[in-house]
């Protein structure tokens, strides 16, 4: 195999775990019709069992950071793999009884897990194995599989739910569902043995002709030299002194730009958006229950094509422009929205609003986040800052995610002024602030090394 072809096949394979990350989030959304009925959840245990894996994520996060220090990428992976597929197994045991929900959210957290683990070290890992004029491309091949994720489980669901009857999905179509993520989770699982470790991590462990090597078959040999000695260079002053504080000015000032961007992200208003679609579309849009279908089919679709426009552009125009153009883009978009909503003109403008917004999130911050995440941060400190910074995307969708519906059912936002329309005029602010952080503190990485951004840092 050629080095494009094993460049290629490695991306994918890493990115398996962005399509779980998809797959996993959304299969609980086409479940939890039925699983509420089969255990008789009220609402507090209905919000518990789908946002329970949200704190499996958080603590997947958290810990990925040294787990990936100690055990690499690869092997990061692995684990991730194992637990996506111990959950999708668990949440659909047959043995599931009415009263043993609490088994159930055991299981939920567990994929959390995965989820929090995946979501640091794929990304990351591609980062690390691409050539610097392809790894912005490379690296939203892990947004990519995300989208991919959620419109196949999409699919997937919604072929189960309308082949059995009400009474099959309440006592097994719901178990088929989580069991369907099987076949993702241990092809993800087995393939994985197939990739190389991070070059990077083998020459922070001292393995440098290991590293090498690796880098020959994915570079050629001459710029394999080039990149193992910046390597080496940039790893030299941790050789000297392997404690690193974390708090010293510099370090942390990279960590905390990182986190604010990254949490910058879900406060688009992205995962309101995807969690609660189909509501915004029937209640707050006025759709009936068929055409809320539809609509969402529409909004995965629309996902979907942005996402392959990022990856087209990502590397030609770079990262702050994607991020200036998804920005304004998803501006009007909410503003198309929220203006609609306040002045009680709900209609095709309304779901236009909702289109350009997922359009432009999908060009821009879906991306753009997660290719300068898994770049920005200095090698010798990279596996703990993108830890942390994950795991404040994690806090921050949950935050979004509990908030949302209650801004949204508040007296404040349904009085005759706001007429429903607050919370996507509060979503088009923070579109604001992104704007104005990107500007003020976030590099153009486009084209460089991992170790050439390391030096913007020293400047």
């Amino acid at each position: 195999m050629n080095k494009q072809g094993f460049l290629i096949l490695i991306t994918s394979i890493s990115a398996l775990g962005g399509l779980l990350f998809g797959y996993d989030t959304g299969v609980i959304n086409g479940a939890q019709f039925y699983l509420t009925k089969y255990f008789q959840l009220d609402a507090s245990l209905q919000g518990w069992v789908v946002g329970s894996a949200l704190l499996g994520c958080l603590v997947g996060a958290i810990i990925s950071g040294s787990l990936s220090i100690k055990i690499g990428r690869k092997n990061s992976l692995i684990i991730s793999a194992l637990l996506f597929s111990i959950s999708a197994w668990g949440s659909g045991l047959p043995s599931f009884m009415p009263e043993s929900v609490s088994l159930l959210v055991v299981f939920r957290i567990l994929g959390g897990l995965g989820i929090g683990i995946a979501s640091m070290n794929a990304p990351m890992y591609i980062a690390e194995i691409a050539p610097a004029k392809k790894r912005g491309k490379l690296v939203t091949f892990y947004q990519l599989a995300i989208v991919v994720g959620f419109f196949v489980v999409f699919l997937v669901t919604y072929f189960i739910g309308n082949r059995l009857t009400e009474a099959e999905n309440l006592e097994f179509g719901w178990r088929q569902m989580f069991w369907s993520e099987l076949i993702p989770s241990c092809l993800f699982f087995a393939t994985l043995f197939f990739v190389p470790k991070s070059p990077r991590w083998l020459s922070l462990k001292g393995k440098d002709e290991e590293a090498l090597s690796i880098l020959i078959k994915i570079h050629g040999e001459k710029q394999a030299q080039l990149e193992s000695d910046e390597i080496k260079k940039s790893l030299k002053n941790e050789t000297k002194d392997t404690k690193i504080n974390y708090f010293s000015k510099g370090i942390f000032i990279i960590i905390l730009i990182g986190s604010i961007f990254s949490i910058l992200q879900q406060f688009t208003g992205i995962n309101a958006v995807l969690y609660y679609g189909a509501d915004i579309f029937e209640k707050a849009l006025g759709f009936g229950k068929d055409d809320v279908l539809k609509q969402q089919v529409l909004l995965a679709f629309v996902n979907l094509v942005f996402t392959f426009i990022a990856m087209a552009t990502v590397d030609k125009l770079g990262r702050k422009p994607l991020v200036y153009i998804g920005s304004l883009g998803m501006l009007i978009g909410f503003l198309l929205l929220g203006f609609s909503i306040q002045l009680q003109s709900i209609g095709f403008i309304s779901l236009l609003g909702v289109l350009i917004f997922i359009g432009s999130f999908a060009l821009s911050m879906g991306p753009v986040v997660w290719v300068v995440l898994s770049e920005m941060f200095p090698n010798k400190i990279r596996s703990v800052a993108m830890s942390v910074a994950v795991a404040v995307q994690w806090a921050g969708n949950y935050l979004v995610s509990q908030t949302f519906p209650m801004v949204t059912a508040s007296d404040v936002n349904n009085n005759e002024f706001w007429n429903g329309s607050l919370p996507y005029f509060i979503f088009s602010a923070f579109i604001l602030i992104i704007m104005a952080f990107t500007y003020k503190f976030i590099p153009e990485t486009k084209g460089k090394s991992l170790e050439e951004i390391e030096s913007i840092w020293d400047n």
